[in-house]
Formats: structure tokens, C-alpha cells, sequence
């Protein structure tokens, strides 16, 4: 297989931002470092959601280090008495395509790749011990850490035409740290297929096999994605914080164990005002009104 390196190829690494190569050569580009004072995601809350976005369409939206540290901030510092969900989306036509290569050669040392992987890490755990949703909707590709960001989001959103891949090996960097957000996401032989072929699967294939919840056709991408934030948005914020965090606490619990703790936190769950309110609401056929805060029921 050949390779072209050239950093004014019009093809400007098709893989990243298409999800493939053309048949018989591979072309292999990389933004160069450029330092800017703009904030590489724009960060704004409005009630009670949290919306963060990806801002850097010219390069992809790539995961630099810059890009990281921007979202470490965003998923930091939550007002959780206000706060009932968090939605990631990218600006432009590609999600992300991942980290930037260009940060990741000799010229940079191995320091600065440590702190790279180790703030990505921090980025994706922010996302896991959230305590509310948090949400990816995805227009494009999300290719290597770009996958593992979505992959790490509790819930997905894709249009139609979105493609997923992690295709590090083809440029000799085997995706191990995107591939372990995306086997706890998909089954062994998807994930497989995903890491040793490079190849990018479509929102069908991704929703088939668990990476994406939902897909939607493009034009229709942002409503639906709102319909699902407002779902969120209208129930009780403790009681979403409550389950979300047994839900991942329980994936890795045997069975028994699980359904023991699971009784713990239902008996747990009925003490909060909110859960009897709820359900004084069903019996009475009325919309409930909810404290939104840990107050016990009286």
C-alpha cells in the first residue's frame, strides 16, 4: 500500500473526514499546531441543559489538546441543583475526526503525548461520572477519539448519514484507548471489526449493534435531539442523578448482587419528595411538581 504525505493534498486526509480511503493509496494529512485565543467549544446553559459544541469545523473538529482541555472545563464546574442534562454536538460537517496527528509526533515528545491521552481520559470519565445525561448528537463522522467520545455519552443521536470509525492502525496508531469506550458500548466482533479494518460503518449499522441510540434523517436532526432533551428535562433531576448512577454502577455487578443493591436503591428512591409526588400525581391524573432537590418526603 502506498502512502502520500503531503500537507497540501486536496484530499485532506479522506479517511478522517470521510471514514475511507480511495482504492489503492492512502493519503495521510494533519493540521498543523495553531495557536488561537478562541475557545475551541462553545459552552452556553439554558434551563437546565447544557449545550457544548465542538467549534473548530476548519480542522474537523479535531480532539487537540486545546480542544480537550476547552471540554474538560465545559463538563467541569456543573451547577447540578440546575443542571438535568448535558448536550455534545459539532459545528460543521464532521463531528470530529479525532486527536490531531500533528501533536502526536517526535516533535512534541512523549510528555506532551502522556498529557494528550491522560486529558482525554479525564474528558471521557467527566462524561461517565456525570451525574446527569449526557448527550451526543452527531452530523458526519466521528472517527478515533471522536468515536470514543460518543461512544462514551450515554445517549446518541446520528443523522442518516453519519459514519463511524477507528481507523488509527492505517496510519500506524492502533485506536486502544477509543476502543475501550467502544467495547463497552457494541458487541466483541463489532468492536473487532471496527479496530482491526479501520473500515467506518454507517448509523444503521451503529444502531444495530448499540453505539448509536437513534438515527434521523438530517434535516430533522436537531428537532429530534430536542425532543429527547426535553423528555429529560421534564422529569424529576435527582431521581434521573439517582439512576443513572446505579444503572452504570449495576452493568458490572453479577446478577445477584445487582438485583440486591437495585432493592437498596428503590427503597432509596421512594424516600425523595419528588418520587412521592410523582406518584401522587399518577393517582390523582395531574402533572406532577417537582422540588427538583434531595428533600426527603414527610
Amino acid at each position: 500500500m502506498a502512502f502520500y504525505v503531503s500537507s497540501k493534498s486536496v484530499l485532506i486526509f479522506r479517511l478522517f473526514r470521510y471514514g475511507s480511503f480511495p482504492q489503492g493509496r492512502v493519503c495521510i494529512h494533519s493540521s498543523s499546531i495553531c495557536p488561537t485565543q478562541e475557545k475551541p467549544t462553545l459552552c452556553s446553559q439554558e434551563n437546565g441543559v447544557r449545550r457544548i459544541t465542538l467549534n473548530n469545523p476548519k480542522k474537523r473538529n479535531i480532539l487537540s489538546l486545546s480542544m480537550l482541555d476547552s471540554l474538560k472545563e465545559d463538563l467541569s464546574n456543573l451547577d447540578k441543583n440546575n443542571l438535568s442534562c448535558i448536550l455534545i454536538s459539532g459545528n460543521g460537517p464532521v463531528f470530529s475526526s479525532g486527536h490531531d496527528l500533528q501533536e502526536l509526533t517526535t516533535k512534541t515528545g512523549e510528555d506532551y503525548h502522556k498529557k494528550i491521552f491522560s486529558r482525554c481520559t479525564e474528558v471521557m470519565m467527566a462524561i461517565h461520572n456525570c451525574p446527569v445525561p449526557v448527550i451526543a448528537q452527531v452530523r458526519g463522522l466521528a472517527a478515533a477519539a471522536g468515536c470514543q467520545l460518543i461512544a462514551s455519552c450515554d445517549i446518541v443521536v446520528a443523522s442518516e448519514k453519519s459514519k463511524f470509525s477507528t481507523p488509527g492502525a492505517f496510519v500506524g496508531l492502533f485506536c486502544s484507548t477509543p476502543g475501550i469506550a467502544v467495547a463497552r458500548a457494541v458487541p466483541r466482533k463489532v468492536a473487532s471489526y471496527l479496530l482491526y479494518t479501520g473500515q467506518a460503518i454507517g448509523s444503521t449499522d451503529a444502531l444495530m449493534s448499540g453505539l448509536v441510540s437513534k438515527v434521523v434523517p438530517d434535516d430533522l436532526l436537531e428537532e429530534e435531539t430536542e425532543k429527547i432533551v426535553e423528555a429529560i428535562v421534564e422529569k424529576s433531576r435527582p431521581v434521573i442523578s439517582l439512576g443513572k448512577a446505579f444503572f452504570l454502577k449495576q452493568i458490572h455487578q453479577d446478577l445477584e448482587e445487582a438485583y440486591e443493591q437495585g432493592e437498596k436503591v428503590m427503597v432509596e428512591n421512594l424516600k425523595l419528595a419528588d418520587t412521592q409526588e410523582g406518584l401522587s400525581a399518577f393517582i390523582e391524573k395531574r402533572t406532577p411538581t417537582w422540588k427538583h432537590t434531595n428533600q426527603t418526603a414527610t
